[in-house]
């Protein structure tokens, strides 16, 4: 194992941890035991921890550090997985698997999975306030609440399921994956350069590179979801063309897509390469999403 895997690995371990210790903190009986169950159910379920492991890549490349890191960035794990549970929902995408399990509304039942989204959603950003102070948190919370909010991935969600009238351009795909999809992931790499104190050239390459990567990362499922199967996707197959989704395929055909997504990481790996700290985690990981994009799927 590179040096890379062995740290992302290693970070790893410890958000787990502190994902778990998060949700053992929280005050009974004030928060029901079902509820915390379902919270648990999802959170804990699997999943690569892409977001806040971007994060703390982000920070170590931008050269700089934060006693509160994992902290912080589990705050990205906690939007996600809410986003993922209405994601399922049956007023959404009505899916009955996710990383291999019963979705949360079928495990438990709509309104807890509802409402056990909506307590990862406030508790990500209570986490990210107790991590950071002063300035730094009120950028943080902010920053983080433009990527999952109506401009960020809920707007996203929302033309997602908005009726198909004609067929769609790909600028209106992108459009929709670059709120949906890569908003979170851009995000990610802000926390890094925010939780690193970089100076703002450094951090808006970060953000470029979270742009360009969050993109590709969706093109990769949008042809995972083509291409793939139940086991290896964790999820059924297909649904997304059924459902009359509008994906890149779609409009551009797996081959031209996996191409789209080619040039979106090469530009990212052309930022990654300019800056100032340890870039091989950050690296390590835009080559796993560049294998993801060529057929090797991993779970969300």
């Amino acid at each position: 194992m590179s040096e890379a895997a062995s740290w992302l690995a290693q970070q790893r371990e410890r958000i787990e941890a502190e994902l778990a210790s998060l949700l053992d903190r929280l005050p009974a009986p004030d928060c029901p035991q079902r509820l915390r169950e379902a919270m648990r159910y999802s959170l804990l379920g699997g999943g690569k921890r892409l977001r806040p492991l971007l994060c703390l890549a982000a920070m170590r490349a931008a050269g700089g550090a934060h006693p509160a890191a994992e902290k912080a960035a589990c705050a990205l794990e906690l939007v996600h997985t809410y986003s993922l549970i209405h994601d399922d929902l049956p007023a959404m995408d009505d899916d009955d698997l996710r990383r291999g399990r019963p979705t949360c509304h079928r495990a438990f039942d709509e309104g807890l999975a509802i409402l056990a989204g909506d307590g990862l959603l406030t508790l990500a950003f209570g986490v990210l306030a107790e991590a950071l102070s002063g300035d730094r948190a009120g950028e943080a919370v902010r920053r983080l609440a433009e990527a999952a909010g109506p401009a960020g991935l809920v707007g996203g969600q929302a033309d997602d399921l908005s009726p198909i009238a004609s067929a769609p351009t790909l600028a209106e795909v992108e459009s929709i994956h670059r709120r949906k999809s890569a908003a979170l992931i851009r995000a990610a790499l802000d926390l890094g350069g925010l939780l690193a104190g970089a100076p703002a050239e450094v951090r808006e390459r970060l953000r470029v590179i979270g742009e360009n990567l969050g993109l590709a990362f969706q093109i990769a499922d949008d042809c995972l979801a083509e291409s793939g199967d139940a086991l290896t996707l964790g999820k059924d197959p297909g649904t997304d063309r059924e459902r009359g989704r509008r994906t890149h395929p779609l409009v551009a055909g797996l081959d031209g897509s996996r191409r789209r997504g080619e040039e979106l990481l090469d530009r990212a790996e052309a930022e990654r390469a300019r800056l100032p700290g340890s870039g091989d985690a950050l690296r390590l990981i835009l080559a796993q999403v560049r294998d993801r994009l060529r057929g090797s799927p991993s779970p969300r």
